[in-house]
């Protein structure tokens, strides 16, 4: 199974958000132990940079995104998903259609996200963590 995380659960689980951080970390460890094949979008990466800002160095940010390189597969972002995503009228937000444009684009079975009401006009079944853990009855 084929699974595009959206930046929130990322979060949950580097940034310990309880009590979201539970199912992210199971998530995580499906994708690191090959039972799912994980994905991120290029921009989550720049994003978590930024936002993670705040509360870690620049070290820090640095080292946890390698890893997180290591653990999911990073699909890029190219001018068609992105002139496609600012083309498509059926999100006001732009981070939530590249994301699915890129789910879109690697054949992914589910977008897992908290946020599953902005993206219901997209391409790809969206999914909240719980609702995958259950599916797939970890």
């Amino acid at each position: 199974m084929r699974v595009l995380i959206d930046s929130n659960i990322i979060l949950d689980c580097i940034a310990k958000r309880e009590p979201h951080a539970i199912s992210a970390r199971l998530i995580f460890k499906m994708c690191a132990c090959n039972e799912i094949e994980g994905f991120i979008s290029a921009h989550t990466v720049s994003n978590l940079f930024y936002i993670l800002r705040k509360d870690l160095s620049v070290a820090k940010r640095k080292e946890i995104l390698l890893k997180l390189c290591q653990v999911f597969t990073v699909l890029g972002i190219d001018d068609i998903k992105l002139i496609s995503s600012l083309e498509n009228e059926n999100f006001n937000d732009l981070e939530d259609c590249l994301q699915d444009e890129c789910a879109n684009d690697f054949n992914a079975d589910y977008l897992i996200t908290r946020n599953v009401s902005d993206f219901k006009n997209g391409k790809v079944k969206t999914i909240e963590p719980n609702e995958f853990l259950s599916m797939v009855k970890v």
